[in-house]
Formats: C-alpha cells, structure tokens, sequence
C-alpha cells in the first residue's frame, strides 16, 4: 500500500456512503467503470486516469476484510491519531514511511506490533504493499465479429439462428494466468505492479501505456503455461444462439451484448458483432419499412379498370383495384402489409402495376387491336413531345 492512500477517500471515488452495502458498492463501480473504461473512452486520459482511480477504491472496498481495515485506518487519520498529514519525516509530523517500514524492526513495538500491521495487513502481510498494487485489474474481453446470412422472409418476421464462434479466450490450462500450473507469480518489476508505464511523447507531455512485460497483468511468472506461452489466452470454439430481430436490412450490424469474447481478471465478456446477409426474394422487394411488389396487368385491364388479387408476404391475398385508365408504372399503397418497425407496427405494401404487351396476337386479337388503332387515330399522343423539343 501506498503512503499517500491513507488520504484518499474511495468512498467518494465511487460516489456512495461510508455505509454503503457491499451491493451498492459494486452497483456503483459497474456504472462508473462502463463509463470510464479505456475500451469504451480511446485516446480520453482524463477517462483513463478516472478509471485507475475507480479500480483502485474498488480493491479496497470491494472486499470486506480490506474495508474494515481501511476503515479503521481512516478513523485514525481523521482523528489526528497519526500526527497530521506529513509523509515524511520532520520533527513535527509522523512519517507514514516509518509507519509502513517499522514491521520487525528493533525499537518498533516488537516483531508483530504496530500501527504497521494494519496497513501491511490491509494488503495481505508482509507483502501487502507490493500485492496491494499488483491485484490484477478486470479486463473486457474482445468483442467478436461474425456475419450471418438469413432468408428475405426470415428478415422480415425475425428469427433465431445457431452461430459457431471461434474466439479468443482464457487458456484452458492457466486459466489465464499465463503461468505454469502449480507456480506462483510476483510482482512485475518493470511497471512494479502497475500494469502500465509511462513513456514521454516529446516535450512536458507523456501518456500511460501498457506494460510490455506483464501485458497489463501486473504480475508475472517465472515458468510460463507450456500452453500458451504466458499470454494467458487460448481459442474458443463455441455455438451460441443469437436472436435477429424482426425488420432486420441487409448489412445491418446486430450487436449482441456479453455474446463476444471471455473477460480477464473477473472483467464482463465482450460482445458479439453480426453482420446480416439477406437473401433476395423471387416476387417481393423491399424499400426501407415498406415491401415492393410489381403487378403485370393487361392492356384492358389497365384500360377499363379491373379488380386483381395480389399475394402479401406469409399472409392471405389481397383485392387491388385498378381505376380505369391506370397507366403503366403506378404504384398502390396498401396498408400495414409491410416490414414489421422497431415499435411493432408495420409499414405498407408498395404495388406497381405494370401494362403487358403481348409479344404474340392471334387473329382475333389483332383484328380486335387494328379497329382500336383505327378508332383513335386522331388523338395526337406525341404532339408535345416535339413541341417540348
């Protein structure tokens, strides 16, 4: 433990009451440490060093044993029992250097007495000071990323897919530790327990970066896992279940929370990324929340108004009704026979119809085609069309 922690107060860090229950305290850690984390706040340090700070009151009130103490280290801070603020030596203040050195030593109160044994305590023993930085800190896993592709009609009504993953988890046989099994680590001497160092970016300025030994673990092991090397990581292949929602598009990205992949150190799981392909449809299309669907209709049909019945997706057909004199291309609205939207209503089916001409005239039909022809030769169709020329 650090000399300057006896002046922090890692109940308000997290915003709670001294009183707080053990619930409240991790309620308040999970909310500031998914606002603050590194992951979600790139490139933020103010984020960056609020989240150390975050962690840091978390290791120590997160566990009860570590909270009593600190407790009772605050009450004798508070009170004035250790002789004001100095951290160092002077004649008129107490020095917290002798206070966490004087364990053991001769003219100290014996070899187990002292205020010394409850900051030393407070992180493990002897030890403490060391083990107290080097709690390995919670790590969010990798979010993973996978396309799916699904049916036009499976877009549209929604549906549950089976996904086999292949991620990157914690190794099997450290168990992401990254040290062989049955040895024990210490602390890393390069970052001495701080999981990151600091490098200088030229100037007055310097930003924080991970440690290249540990990884960010804090700790190290002399024998690395045979399995992994000491990255403490490994493969996982695994088949989920994942739900695609109902209106989904093509090329839209389902972002599945918790589903990507493993945590460190007790850290949440990443999260799942899928991709959709949507596969086309023999008569339907589709614009936004609403479908498409093109009507063939007959010359007469379109010429003397005619009543069609046109299919709907999954449901029964429809009656449209085409006025007399529907000219090529016009488009039907017909109501809530579309996409299923975000709020559960639907949107509409877009019907276009288009005129036929036919490539083949029997005898009749011809007949039939030569006195329309012959009964409106004085209509002038194409006047405009060079007037605008």
């Amino acid at each position: 433990m650090r000399a300057d922690w006896a002046g922090k107060d890692f109940y308000s860090v997290l915003g709670v009451k001294k009183d707080a229950s053990a619930s409240e305290i991790k309620t308040a850690y999970r909310k500031l440490a998914r606002e603050n984390h590194p992951d979600s706040n790139p490139g933020n340090e103010a984020k960056h060093e609020k989240f150390k700070e975050i962690a840091e009151a978390y290791d120590v009130l997160g566990d009860a044993d570590k909270r009593k103490k600190y407790d009772e280290m605050r009450s004798l801070y508070g009170s004035g029992g250790f002789g004001g603020r100095s951290t160092g030596g002077g004649a008129g203040g107490f020095d917290f250097n002798d206070l966490f050195g004087d364990r053991g030593q001769p003219g100290a109160g014996g070899a187990g007495g002292g205020f010394g044994d409850v900051f030393s305590d407070l992180f493990g023993g002897a030890g403490g000071r060391q083990r107290g930085r080097a709690q390995a800190r919670p790590q969010r896993g990798a979010d993973v990323e996978t396309t799916a592709t699904i049916s036009f009609t499976d877009a549209i009504d929604g549906v549950t897919i089976s996904l086999r993953l292949t991620s990157d988890a914690a190794c099997s046989t450290c168990h992401g530790t990254g040290g062989k099994p049955g040895t024990k680590p210490h602390v890393c001497t390069t970052c001495e327990g701080a999981g990151y160092v600091v490098s200088s970016v030229g100037g007055a300025f310097s930003m924080n970066e991970q440690c290249p030994t540990c990884g960010g673990r804090q700790l190290v092991y002399d024998d690395p896992c045979p399995t992994c090397h000491g990255s403490g990581r490994g493969v996982s292949s695994r088949s989920i279940q994942a739900r695609i929602p109902a209106g989904v598009k093509d090329g839209q990205r389902i972002r599945l929370k918790g589903k990507g992949g493993s945590g460190e150190n007790g850290g949440p799981a990443g999260d799942l990324l899928v991709t959709v392909k949507v596969g086309k449809h023999r008569v339907f299309g589709r614009t936004d929340d609403n479908l498409t669907l093109e009507v063939p209709v007959s010359f007469d049909e379109a010429a003397l108004g005619a009543e069609v019945k046109i299919p709907t997706l999954g449901g029964t057909p429809v009656t449209l009704k085409i006025p007399a004199g529907t000219p090529s291309g016009r488009t039907f609205r017909v109501r809530g026979k579309g996409v299923t939207k975000r709020d559960g209503t639907k949107g509409d089916l877009l019907a276009t119809v288009e005129v036929q001409v036919p490539a083949v005239l029997n005898q009749a039909a011809r007949e039939a085609v030569e006195a329309y022809r012959d009964a409106t030769t004085d209509r002038p169709l194409r006047t405009n069309l060079f007037q605008g020329a």
